[in-house]
């Protein structure tokens, strides 16, 4: 029976900076790679009889890409993930900003 740990961590390794840089593209002299935001989560086990499982699993969030035009390169953001980020970040700020004056004006 292959032991579970290390054939998670074979599939493993390709995660990383593989995983949240794209593919170079050239597209009319411009360059561009995607840039993503990824993490990933494993488990695995076995009881005294010897049965095993595993599993896991992962997420990429695009951000943006870097584009090279000539000499100039600069990171472009996906407005799309940005508004999906900043939407909730900005709602429990001022739930907590709304408490924290609630809670100095008694």
């Amino acid at each position: 029976m292959p032991n579970i740990a290390l054939e998670l961590g074979k599939q493993s390794a390709s995660l990383g900076v593989q995983s949240a840089y794209g593919q170079q593209e050239d597209v009319d002299g411009i360059r561009i790679i995607p840039v993503a935001l990824t993490w990933s989560g494993f488990g695995g086990g076995s009881d005294e009889q010897g049965n095993g499982g595993g599993g896991g699993g992962g997420y990429a969030l695009p951000l943006g890409a870097y584009i090279r035009r000539g000499d100039d390169l600069r990171f472009e953001p996906n407005i799309v993930s940005v508004l999906a980020v900043g939407i909730p970040f900005v709602w429990v700020a001022g739930r907590a900003l709304s408490r924290v004056i609630r809670a100095l004006k008694k």
